[in-house]
């Protein structure tokens, strides 16, 4: 099939090169996307009210695909400040806490439970749960404070948020732009590069933190007591057994249940969603009684304030790449005879240059990882997704491992392991300087990211 581009492919095209640049520079692209939905939409309609409803339609649009992620990730922030605030979250990690009698131990142990409570409560909140709770265990254990911020860093902010297997939040936002109808394809693929990378860089990473243990043991005494000057105490009641009994129970409910009737996308979705909301209904009643009918208002606006402040500016971007999109592009555009562009592009491609997997992989190796750079693990994804499309429709390969590997490229790069200004909530519960902890974790995620890129190839 031959493909015609016209001036609106490049003048998209051009607007998609503005964007990877902006976001190289540390800069947010939504003003570039918003630039492109206009100009774009007006050389396709040729009007000016077409072109400015191009831009309003690309958000609901956005929104209606990504909203159900939002409700979910939403109401889980919720239900973690309750649990936070009844004592529940020390009760749910004291059994692993426990098990940390050595640094070599408390590495893992912390790493596996960060990871662990970020796939059910996102890194956000688990960084400060575990920060809490766990952090000083490991310390006290011999593990030092820059290792711990590591570990954390690397099973939470890359392994968990890069594949988001229970949430589905970031496969959501990749398939979307893939063109697959649910996440489950990109998950799929994805667990041969996710234990690819997370075997590769946390093993790297452990090995780099006992070779400073032996080579720096006496200041990081002096650092470990330091920090341990800093712990407090949490009151317990009866209600923060009750919730610490019940969240993990009601949780592991809902995973064997979406194993065993083979629940995806949006039903998955929906069944986690409404545990959380159901738990912290009953949980603020039982804590605050009467008053509960008010205090689950504070906790339900806490929660939304974090799921928008994460996805709206996602939705902008996402907005602006669906036109790359078939079925999406008819809907922004309003128009039934609108072509994807970056779908257009790839037959395009496929016609008049020959394309290679290390060709494609490299380039969404590098696509994630450039767009990455804004410190937003989640702004790489649209466009990681319509780049695994577009090669897609130019070659036969498979699309989902070419979105997952950049999936993974762009949420381990932007998502907070190796850039500054986006792990500083880890450095900052730890104590530690964010510019050292991303020097530390950077061979580790390189050298990761490097092998991951070879098995996709492989696989591919």
């Amino acid at each position: 099939m031959s493909v015609v581009l016209t001036s609106a492919h490049w003048l998209f095209l051009f607007w998609v090169l503005v964007v990877i640049v902006v976001m190289a520079l540390r800069k947010d692209p939504l003003i570039p996307c918003v630039l492109g939905l206009l100009t774009v939409g007006w050389l396709v309609k040729q009007s000016v009210v077409g072109s400015i409803s191009t831009v309003f339609n690309a958000l609901i649009v956005a929104g209606n695909e990504f909203w159900g992620i939002i409700v979910v990730i939403s109401l889980i922030v919720a239900l973690s400040r309750l649990l936070s605030d009844t004592g529940a979250d020390y009760l749910v990690m004291s059994p692993a806490a426990k098990l940390m009698v050595n640094p070599d131990i408390a590495y893992w142990v912390l790493g596996l439970s960060m990871m662990l409570i970020s796939w059910f409560f996102w890194p956000s909140p688990a960084t400060a749960l575990i920060g809490a709770i766990m952090l000083p265990v490991a310390v006290r254990a011999g593990l030092p404070v820059m290792g711990a911020a590591i570990a954390m860093n690397l099973f939470g902010h890359g392994i968990a948020l890069s594949t988001d297997y229970v949430i589905q939040g970031a496969p959501t936002v990749t398939a979307k732009a893939a063109g697959f109808a649910d996440p489950g394809a990109v998950i799929s693929a994805s667990i041969p590069l996710a234990i690819t990378m997370g075997l590769v860089t946390t093993i790297t990473a452990y090995f780099l933190i006992k070779k400073d243990m032996k080579q720096n043991a006496e200041a990081l005494q002096t650092e470990r007591e330091s920090f341990l000057a800093k712990e407090v105490t949490r009151d317990i009641d009866s209600v923060s057994y009750v919730l610490a009994w019940l969240t993990p129970l009601a949780f592991a409910a809902d995973v064997a249940a979406m194993w065993v009737l083979k629940l995806r996308g949006g039903d998955a979705t929906a069944l986690l969603g409404a545990t959380a909301l159901l738990i912290l209904s009953f949980g603020t009643l039982l804590k605050f009684g009467w008053e509960g009918l008010e205090k689950i208002t504070d906790y339900i606006r806490d929660g939304f304030m974090f799921g928008i402040k994460v996805f709206a500016p996602v939705i902008i971007i996402a907005g602006f790449f669906f036109l790359g999109k078939g079925d999406l592009a008819k809907s922004i555009l309003d128009l039934k005879t609108a072509t994807g562009f970056l779908e257009d592009f790839g037959i395009y491609l496929s016609q008049v240059i020959p394309l290679n997997k290390v060709f494609v992989a490299l380039v969404s190796l590098a696509t994630g990882v450039v767009v990455g750079l804004d410190g937003s693990g989640f702004s790489p994804l649209p466009l990681v997704g319509s780049l695994a499309a577009t090669f897609g429709n130019a070659m036969p390969i498979d699309k989902a491992t070419l979105a997952a590997l950049g999936q993974i490229a762009g949420v381990w790069t932007g998502g907070g392991t190796i850039i500054p200004w986006g792990l500083i909530p880890v450095a900052a519960i730890a104590g530690v300087n964010p510019i050292e902890l991303a020097r530390r974790n950077f061979f580790p995620v390189v050298f990761g990211l490097a092998a991951t890129t070879v098995v996709a190839i492989l696989i591919m």
